[in-house]
């Protein structure tokens, strides 16, 4: 048996914040954003707007791709860094908000690689027979993480949210392998230092900003280029396929350059490559969900299309999922 994605959703915060209006809060330039990252602008949620509100409205956009109700889904699985409170889950208010009652829920923390993380829990589900109907999304709203007199990370940032409905298929179509990884040794490129019971939130902390995203730039980017290439080349010789029949890579969407650099490695040109950075920034575990709804709606993904997503992100953690659609 396997498990396919029936049904496609996301879901942007309508204010939208341009390099521009961050040239007023921080020393940097629109031309300095757009050369080293490739974002022009982000989206950011109001403040009565939660990760578990975002994340509604894409489940119920994929929910109606899909041709299903609330009551058919047997899990909801929420991808997430930035929940709605540390306790519960923001998947338990995502259950609660849609009313699937039938529904049990959770969250995963795998950063930037959380919706490919849970698109492997969710095909266990389906293959294992522990589950019918799956409804997995990432959510994010980084605004809330981030600092925004940081030039460094501020422009990098924003909110949003995709889902997929994932279900059994009765053909070869479907997820032909989702492999992830992990190498906690070096947690330090990219964390968030206080909130946890290493370091609990107090005055201190917070007037220091250590409840903020921080990152150690040079040395992501380049453990992001190499650990992408591979983890691409090894899906594709474990399913004895060439990059030359992927017909679209959906990368996570951190930055053009990365992006890019991937791609050239794996000759793959960018009219193959779905790029939607430039309009919403990094949205960590919503990234991919997001640009795989664009890519469908744009009619990029055709049926028998093999797909690869790929994804990295703090923990350090990565992972690539191959999909015939």
């Amino acid at each position: 048996m396997r498990a396919k994605i029936t049904g496609t959703g996301s879901y942007l915060p309508p204010h939208v914040l341009t390099n521009h209006d961050i040239e007023q809060m921080v020393d940097t330039t629109d031309e300095w954003i757009v050369e080293r990252t490739g974002i022009k602008e982000r989206r950011v949620a109001d403040p009565h707007t939660y990760t578990s509100d975002l994340a509604v409205e894409a489940g119920k956009r994929a929910l109606k791709a899909a041709g299903l109700k609330p009551k058919d889904i047997d899990i909801i699985i929420v991808a997430t860094v930035t929940g709605d409170m540390p306790l519960p889950s923001t998947a338990c208010f995502v259950q609660a908000k849609l009313k699937a009652k039938k529904a049990a829920a959770f969250d995963i923390n795998a950063a930037c690689s959380g919706f490919t993380f849970g698109l492997s829990i969710a095909n266990a589900y389906i293959c294992s027979g522990m589950a019918k109907r799956v409804l997995l999304i990432g959510s994010e709203e980084l605004s809330r993480i981030t600092d925004w007199e940081d030039r460094a990370t501020c422009v990098l940032l924003g909110d949003g949210a995709g889902a997929v409905v994932v279900e059994a298929s009765d053909d070869d179509t479907g997820i032909w392998s989702v492999d992830i990884f992990s190498d906690g040794t070096i947690w330090d490129l990219l964390n968030v230092p206080a909130g946890g019971s290493a370091n609990p939130a107090s005055e201190e902390t917070v007037k220091s900003g250590q409840h903020y995203l921080k990152m150690k730039g040079n040395e992501t980017f380049k453990i992001a280029v190499r650990t992408l290439e591979q983890v691409v080349v090894d899906t594709l010789k474990k399913n004895n396929l060439q990059s030359s029949q992927i017909a679209l890579l959906v990368p996570h969407q951190a930055n053009k350059r990365i992006i890019e650099a991937t791609a050239k490695r794996l000759n793959m040109s960018m009219d193959r490559v779905v790029l939607n950075l430039h309009k919403y920034g990094n949205t960590s575990a919503a990234s991919i969900p997001i640009a795989l709804d664009e890519a469908v709606k744009q009619g990029r993904i055709r049926k028998g299309d093999f797909i690869m997503l790929e994804s990295f992100g703090g923990g350090l953690t990565w992972a690539s999922a191959l999909i015939k659609w």
